[in-house]
């Protein structure tokens, strides 16, 4: 899987350019659970385009391709496995998993490491194409080069995990009403999940 986004960072970059605005109105979901200040972590931060955008200064990933394009955005990248996260216990304020989830390998594992290096009361914020959702069920069907190995996760799915490894005060918001190529707006998030196909969870490490 790291050879496919080594390879096609370039491509996998660009969609966000092409896909404009779908992009910008996942960047709106997710700050609406964002905290407004703190130290962050983006686990799986790809390119850097989420955490350039949301302020996120510290970001891992095992693509070397996809972190020389998150440095050159300013990010303080390092190579690293999501499931052996290199920073000490309660070294952040929130972390940020934003599509990621679906392509590791043990997502029980990433969720617990990310609990390890929040501080008490730290956030973890996960966005998803629900896997319930007609993107979700647009994606499983399209032979995506990215896709086509990912692991879907539902809202509800993904919530359990969580709760599993130590978090509480979940709160969802929900964007992407229609395929991602026929947005022609910043589409306005909408708190809860079931009808948009990406969906942000937020919850607090107890």
């Amino acid at each position: 899987m790291n050879n496919i986004f080594d390879h096609y960072c370039k491509k996998y970059d660009a969609w966000y350019e092409k896909n404009k605005f779908a992009y910008l109105s996942e960047l709106e979901a997710i700050k609406q659970v964002l905290p407004k200040k703190g130290k962050g972590l983006e686990i799986g931060v790809g390119t850097g385009r989420f955490a350039q955008a949301l302020g996120i200064k510290f970001g891992i990933d095992p693509s070397i391709g996809m972190l020389k394009i998150a440095k050159e955005r300013g990010v303080n990248v390092r190579l690293s496995d999501s499931e052996r996260l290199p920073f000490k216990n309660d070294t952040f304020d929130y972390v940020a998993i934003i599509i990621t989830i679906c392509f590791v390998n043990d997502s029980q594992k990433v969720i617990e490491e990310s609990c390890r290096v929040l501080k008490n009361g730290g956030k973890i914020i996960i966005g998803i194409v629900d896997k319930d959702g007609f993107l979700g069920k647009f994606y499983q069907k399209k032979k995506s080069v990215f896709y086509g190995k990912a692991k879907f996760f539902s809202t509800a799915e993904l919530t359990n995990l969580i709760k599993d490894a130590g978090f509480n005060e979940f709160r969802y918001y929900q964007t992407l009403f229609e395929l991602s190529d026929k947005i022609k707006s910043i589409e306005k998030p909408q708190k809860g999940f079931g009808k948009g196909s990406f969906v942000v969870i937020s919850a607090a490490k107890e």
